[in-house]
C-alpha cells in the first residue's frame, strides 16, 4: 500500500515532558567521502537569512517514487501506484487522488483503468525512467522552481536499490537542468533510524555532494530530516535520540533543515511536547501544513495564530524560516483555481519567510501536485472518479500551478510587489479577473473604537447617506476602520456626513492610516482638519500624495467643533 505523510499523521501518541536538552553543537569532524569536496566546519552559529540555495528560493518536495512493471526498476512492480503493488492500477486498487498529464513522458506503461474518453489507453509514468526525471526538472527550471528535496525514506529494505537509484537520477536532472537538489530523509516508521541515517549518509548519500548540483547554504551541503516530534506512533523517538541526530549532521559539516510539525513552537496537537531544543538545534524549520488547512480562511487563521508568532520565534534564534505552501487537495475540492495557493504566498511573505517549500511537486497520491495534471475529463480514465484541474467549472492548463508557483517564487524575491491578488491567469492568455472599481468600501466589514448607541460603524460604509457613526462623547482620540477584504491600491478617500441641514457646518481633525495589517500604523497623509458644509453635501475629499496598497483603512479623529465624539456617515474609498 502507498504509504504517504498524511497516513502516518494521525491522532496519538502524547510524549512525556522533558527536562531542557542542550542543543550545543558537537566537536566538528570532516566526513571522509571520497570524491566530495571539503565541507564547512561546523559553528556554534549560522547567519540567518543569507541567500543560498535554499533562503531566499523556492524549494520543492521531490517523491520520485513512482515504478512500473516492465521500467528497470528493482522493486518491480506498480510502485506509490497501486494499493497492492504486484496489481495494476485500477479504480479497485487506487490510491491516487488526480491524473497526471502524461503527454511530454517519452514512454508510459498502460494500467487496469479503462481508456481515456479518447480512447488513448489509460497509462501513466515511472520516476525510474531517466527522461521523465529530466522532464520534471525541466519543468522545474522554466517555473523558478530552486531547489529540489530528493524524499528519502527508510532505505534499508526492500525500497532501498530502488531509492539509491532514485537519487543518482535526480542529480543528473539537476545537473543537466541548473537545478539544485539535497537529500530529504523522512524518518517515519523508521525504528532504527537513529544509527542507520547516519550509517546511510556516510556510505551512499554524502557523495553527492560532491556534485556542483548540490544545494548548499551557507558554504555547508543542506540535509533534510523530515518527522521529528510528531506525536503519533510512527515517530517514537525522545528528544534525546533527535538531537542526536541533528547534531550529528552538524557535526559533519552539514546545514540541517527540519521538518516539524505545525504546532512545534508551542508543543500541542501534532507535536509532542517537550521537543523545542531539538526544533532549535536546526538551522530551517518547515512546519508541515498538508492536512491541516484547506481554505484561503485557514490559511488566514495559521498566518495569525503560527506563521506570524513561528517566525518571530525562529528569528529570535538565528533559524532560517521556511514555511509550507501547497496547492490543495484535488480531489477534496480545496483548489479554488489557485486562490487558495496564492493566499498561502501572500500570507508567509508578508510574515517575512526566509524561504519556501512546495508541498509538493509529485504527490498524485495525496492530490497535492503541482506537476502537470489532467486539465478536463478528457484526459482521465472512464469511470475512475477522478477529478481534472477543471473540476470547480474553471478551466486549468495543465502547467497551471507551476506557472502559479513562478509567481509566487517572484513575490517572495521581490520581483513582484507584495499583493494578495492572484497574478496568475488559469488558462495563458486569459487574464485574472480585474480589480473592483467604484467605492471599495462599501458593504466591507468595519470596527470602531466606540460608538455611541446604535450609530456603529457599519452605517459608514451601507451606501445610505442618512444613517452615521457615532464614537463615544467626550473621549478623544476615536477611529473607525474598513477592511477592504485583500490589499488594494488606494488613491482617494471621500468622507461624509449627513446632509440634512439640521447638521451644522463643522470641522474635524483626524490622520488616514492604511496598512495590509490589521492595526494599521502607515500615514496615508498626515493630520488633517477638513470642514464639512451642509451647503456643499457635508462631504471632504482626501487625494492621496501617492497612491497606496492598503487593506485595512482607519480614520483617528481628534477633534470636532460641532460634536465632541467622531462622526461619519461614509467612508468611500477608491483606487483612482
Amino acid at each position: 500500500m502507498a504509504i504517504t505523510r498524511r497516513t502516518f499523521i494521525g491522532s496519538a501518541l502524547a510524549g512525556s515532558t522533558l527536562g531542557p536538552l542542550s542543543a550545543a553543537l558537537l566537536t566538528p569532524t570532516q566526513a571522509a567521502v571520497p570524491g566530495a569536496p571539503p565541507v564547512a566546519p561546523a559553528a556554534a552559529a549560522l547567519a540567518a537569512g543569507v541567500a543560498g540555495d535554499v533562503v531566499g528560493k523556492i524549494t520543492v518536495g521531490y517523491q520520485g517514487w513512482f515504478a512500473c512493471p516492465g521500467d528497470g526498476a528493482p522493486i518491480n512492480g506498480w510502485w506509490h501506484w497501486s494499493q497492492d503493488w504486484s496489481r495494476s492500477p485500477s479504480p479497485s486498487t487506487n490510491v491516487i487522488k488526480a491524473w497526471p498529464d502524461t503527454r511530454e513522458y517519452s514512454r508510459s506503461y498502460p494500467t487496469a483503468y479503462a481508456n481515456l474518453p479518447t480512447g488513448a489507453p489509460a497509462a501513466l509514468f515511472s520516476s525510474y525512467d531517466q527522461q521523465t526525471v529530466d522532464t520534471h526538472f525541466l519543468w522545474m527550471q522554466q517555473n523558478g522552481c530552486d531547489t529540489a528535496a530528493l524524499q528519502r525514506f527508510n532505505p534499508t529494505g526492500g525500497e532501498g536499490p530502488t531509492r539509491d537509484a532514485m537519487a543518482a537520477k535526480v542529480r543528473a536532472a539537476a545537473e543537466a537542468h541548473d537545478r539544485k537538489f539535497y537529500v530529504m530523509y523522512d524518518v517515519s516508521g523508521w525504528t532504527s533510524m537513529q544509527e542507520e541515517i547516519k550509517a546511510d549518509w556516510t556510505a551512499k548519500m554524502a557523495a553527492h555532494t560532491a556534485s556542483p548540483a548540490y544545494a548548499r547554504q551557507s558554504g555547508r551541503p543542506v540535509v533534510g530530516i523530515w518527522g521529528f516530534g510528531f506525536n503519533d506512533p510512527n515517530h517514537p523517538w525522545t528528544p534525546a535520540a533527535c538531537l542526536d541526530v541533528v547534531n550529528w549532521f552538524k557535526s559533519q559539516g552539514c546545514y540541517v533543515m527540519g521538518g516539524v510539525p505545525t504546532y512545534w513552537r508551542t508543543g500541542v496537537n501534532d507535536s509532542r511536547p517537550g521537543y523545542l531544543d531539538v526544533y532549535h538545534a536546526f538551522h530551517m524549520l518547515s512546519p508541515w501544513m498538508v492536512g491541516r488547512i484547506g481554505t484561503a480562511a485557514d490559511s488566514d487563521a495559521f498566518y495569525a495564530s503560527c506563521t506570524v508568532p513561528d517566525e518571530a520565534d525562529c528569528q529570535a534564534h538565528g533559524i532560517d524560516y521556511q514555511p509550507c505552501v501547497l496547492p490543495g487537495d484535488l480531489a477534496e475540492h480545496q483548489r479554488a483555481h489557485g486562490d487558495f495557493m496564492w493566499r498561502q504566498f501572500y500570507n508567509v511573505v508578508r510574515a517575512g519567510a526566509q524561504g519556501i517549500y512546495i508541498s509538493m511537486f509529485d504527490e498524485f497520491n495525496e492530490g497535492n501536485q503541482i506537476a502537470k495534471t489532467a486539465e478536463t475529463t478528457a484526459g482521465v480514465p472512464v469511470g475512475s472518479g477522478l477529478p481534472a484541474l477543471d473540476e470547480d467549472g474553471t478551466a486549468c492548463s495543465a502547467d497551471y500551478y507551476l506557472r502559479l508557483t513562478a509567481d509566487g517564487g517572484r513575490m517572495l524575491k521581490g520581483q513582484l510587489a507584495l499583493t494578495a491578488t492572484r497574478p496568475t491567469a488559469p488558462v495563458l492568455g486569459t487574464p485574472p479577473p480585474p480589480p473592483p472599481t467604484g467605492d471599495l468600501a462599501l458593504g466591507h466589514p468595519t470596527t470602531q473604537s466606540s460608538q455611541t448607541q446604535g450609530y456603529g460603524s457599519a452605517n459608514a460604509v451601507d451606501g445610505s447617506a442618512d444613517s452615521y457613526w457615532e464614537s463615544a462623547n467626550n473621549s478623544f482620540p476615536q477611529w473607525i476602520q474598513v477592511d477592504l477584504g485583500v490589499p488594494r491600491p488606494v488613491g482617494r478617500i471621500v468622507l461624509t456626513l449627513p446632509p440634512a441641514a439640521a447638521w451644522s457646518t463643522r470641522s474635524q481633525t483626524f490622520t488616514l492610516l492604511g496598512d495590509t495589517t490589521d492595526v494599521p500604523h502607515t500615514s496615508l497623509a498626515g493630520q488633517l482638519t477638513r470642514t464639512f458644509d451642509p451647503a456643499t453635501g457635508n462631504t471632504t475629499t482626501v487625494v492621496l500624495p501617492a497612491q497606496a496598497t492598503v487593506r485595512y483603512l482607519r480614520v483617528v479623529f481628534t477633534a470636532n467643533t460641532g460634536w465632541p465624539a467622531g462622526q461619519l456617515s461614509g467612508l468611500q474609498v477608491y483606487a483612482s
